[in-house]
């Protein structure tokens, strides 16, 4: 009989979910899990932007690890298990290339893309009624992520500034407002005014079709660098950042971004 590694994996967490199994995996439950499955998605992108194939290999192996996990655990309860998984997501992919598998002719990917929203907005139709035109985005999205998807969807229906110039106007707008709940010291109203900034700038980015969450990961990235460039140039200079002043700190930032960080 040919080896199966999958069902092999799936037997292992059978052993370590039995009564004298692994005390850790014998208490976790979906909800003790997320933060893993998230943490793992989250390094498979890390691989991918990396190039790495033997990591993003690993890091896809501790994904399946987290799914055949949740399955483990549904399936003692009589929920679900991962025959059931994979077999629903076999016939929703049939389901929603009716071009592949129908008799659906397209010719464009944007074609493809109209039929795919058809097709889920009708199946969430059945579950509760008219489905509204921005569903469907989970909730646990990273929140700027969250956002390009949302206002995409709005777009879509129509729901949207007319151009670029527009769209910048309503970002300087947000700005005005949080310096005036800074102006009033208002605590309540800076934090709403931050977060409407923050939604008015994803949509800015949209609209160039660019993820803000991905904009900010580069800034961040660049910031870290040239943090790092900083450190070094104190410890060169023989003091600690924390010793710096601020004008000595200000130089430092300074000389890293002349030499390109």
């Amino acid at each position: 009989m040919k080896h199966d590694p999958v069902q092999e994996l799936v037997e292992i967490l059978k052993r370590l979910r039995a009564p004298d199994g692994c005390p850790w995996d014998r208490e976790q439950t979906h909800a003790s899990l997320k933060e893993f499955l998230a943490e793992e998605a989250a390094e498979f992108m890390d691989a991918v932007d990396s190039g790495d194939d033997h990591a993003m290999c690993e890091e896809l192996g501790d994904l399946l690890l987290q799914i055949i996990f949740h399955c483990q655990l549904a399936g003692e309860r009589g929920a679900f298990q991962l025959d059931d998984v994979a077999r629903g997501i076999c016939e929703k992919m049939r389901r929603r290339h009716p071009h592949v598998f129908g008799g659906v002719k397209v010719e464009t990917v944007a074609q493809v893309y109209a039929h795919w929203e058809r097709i889920k907005r009708e199946e969430k139709v059945g579950e509760a009624g008219r489905a509204s035109a921005i569903g469907g985005v989970p909730r646990h999205l990273p929140a700027l992520h969250r956002a390009h998807k949302v206002l995409k969807k709005a777009a879509r229906a129509g729901f949207d500034w007319p151009d670029m110039a527009a769209a910048l106007d309503k970002v300087e707008e947000e700005l005005r407002e949080v310096r005036k709940a800074v102006k009033d010291r208002d605590d309540a109203a800076l934090r709403e005014e931050l977060g409407d900034l923050l939604l008015a700038a994803a949509n800015l980015s949209r609209r160039r079709n660019w993820v803000a969450e991905e904009l900010l990961g580069e800034a961040l990235c660049k910031f870290e660098t040239r943090f790092h460039h900083v450190e070094r140039l104190a410890a060169a200079a023989g003091c600690r950042l924390e010793d710096c002043s601020k004008a000595e700190l200000l130089d430092l930032w300074r000389q890293a971004k002349a030499v390109g960080y």
